[in-house]
């Protein structure tokens, strides 16, 4: 059975960090759906995080290599964070900007920006959340959308 799983993987920040773990994914046949990479203030780490789905076993596995590599120091997972996603949008200008504010209003978001052409609209939610805002949107027939991918942060 597949499942959804982020993990947070705290590593030194050097070359070809990102490109081992990502191959540890290829090489088990499984997608990162979701991958955000950022240094982490005052040091010399990186934070990865990522979302994938697969089997629990192989999953299980996963971790268990990404916990043996050499430069990761730390691994997490969803027990221990707390995720976010963000999206941005952007619909024609002839789109019902009230309507879009209100549906956006309910998932944390706003309008950011409106020109001649576009109206560009903002919203940070759960994934979940923000899948069931796609949903809602799709019958605007919105004319770009950009998703961040998951942010996460330990809750501990």
């Amino acid at each position: 059975m597949e499942t959804r799983r982020t993990i947070v993987v705290t590593v030194l920040n050097e070359h070809g960090v990102l490109a081992r773990i990502s191959g540890l994914f290829a090489g088990r046949g499984y997608n990162i759906e979701s991958l955000s990479v950022a240094p982490m203030l005052d040091s010399n780490l990186s934070k990865i995080t990522l979302s994938t789905k697969g089997d629990s076993k192989v999953l299980e596995q996963i971790i268990k290599q990404l916990h043996k590599l050499i430069p990761v120091l730390k691994v997490l997972e969803e027990e221990s964070i707390i995720e976010q996603e963000a999206l941005m949008v952007k619909f024609p200008n002839t789109a019902p900007l009230s309507e879009l504010s209100a549906i956006f209003a309910g998932f944390g978001g706003k309008l950011l920006e409106v020109n001649e052409k576009y109206a560009i609209f903002m919203a940070c939610d759960t994934y979940q959340r923000i899948e069931s805002l796609l949903q809602a949107l799709k019958i605007y027939k919105p004319k770009d959308i950009t998703r961040s991918g998951i942010l996460a942060i330990e809750t501990n």
